[in-house]
């Protein structure tokens, strides 16, 4: 069965969902902002910490320099930092993995897609998506307790948690939809496919019938002498030149 050669739209939106959840997610892993720390004891108002999984920046609301690469040992030390450094990771590495699988899977120059092949890298981005939903959802849920700090320090969530959780669920529904294409069923029905006889005879049920003029004929019909009735008193009445009768009785007369 030769099909259209339209890429399935569980396709597109896999391959449109992973790479942003991919970019997403190498922003949340670099950056240094899972928790901000406000109120710090001994210092002035306007100072806070922002501490990523990577690294620790200090910085002020009246300045855009930030003072990083500091050291906090018990931080780092936590398993929880231990665990997301290693599993975010393994996330953008497997993405890579599944975008490189799923890639020659999906229809671009064949009249149809290896749906075996293209759901094997939906599995591997729905995997990655749950390998950075793991650490992030954990390190949310004892976002308090990391580290011991003062009562009085105001702990904030960093905008590196929201982008994680984002890029995750893009990864997760992006695979998802991308796997599901393995169910092979229905003739390829399910998935938005189209034979293309069927395709070509609903166009040209769609076109309209081209408009039949009739073009006049420029040639003139031949009248049959012989159905034209004439008679003999409208030719005596029409006649404008001597006739030959008259001239021969004049020539008479004058002899």
């Amino acid at each position: 069965m030769r099909v259209s050669l339209r890429t399935p739209g569980i396709f597109i939106f896999g391959l449109v969902m992973a790479p942003c959840g991919l970019v997403l997610d190498l922003t949340a892993t670099v950056a240094p902002n899972w928790r901000t720390l406000h109120n710090l004891p001994n210092t002035a108002s306007d100072v806070f910490i922002q501490q990523g999984i990577w690294d620790i920046c200090r910085g002020t609301s009246t300045s855009t320099r930030d003072q990083c690469n500091l050291q906090d040992t018990s931080y780092f030390g936590n398993q929880i930092i231990e665990v997301a450094q290693g599993l975010m990771v393994a996330s953008l590495i497997v993405t890579l993995i599944g975008l490189a699988v799923a890639i020659p899977g999906v229809r671009c120059w064949r009249d149809r897609p290896n749906w075996v092949v293209a759901g094997m890298g939906g599995l591997l981005i729905f995997l990655s998506g749950v390998m950075t939903i793991i650490p992030i959802a954990w390190y949310t849920h004892i976002l308090q307790n990391v580290t011991t700090v003062s009562p009085t320090v105001d702990v904030r969530v960093g905008y590196c948690i929201i982008l994680g959780y984002i890029g995750g669920i893009f990864e997760i529904l992006g695979g998802f939809v991308m796997f599901i294409g393995i169910c092979r069923c229905c003739g390829g029905k399910n998935r938005g496919e189209t034979r293309v006889d069927e395709v070509q005879a609903s166009r040209s049920r769609q076109q309209p019938l081209p408009r039949r003029v009739e073009v006049p004929s420029l040639t003139r019909g031949r009248t049959n002498p012989s159905s034209v009735a004439y008679s003999n008193d409208s030719l005596d009445e029409d006649v404008s030149f001597p006739r030959k009768t008259d001239v021969e009785s004049k020539f008479t007369v004058a002899v």
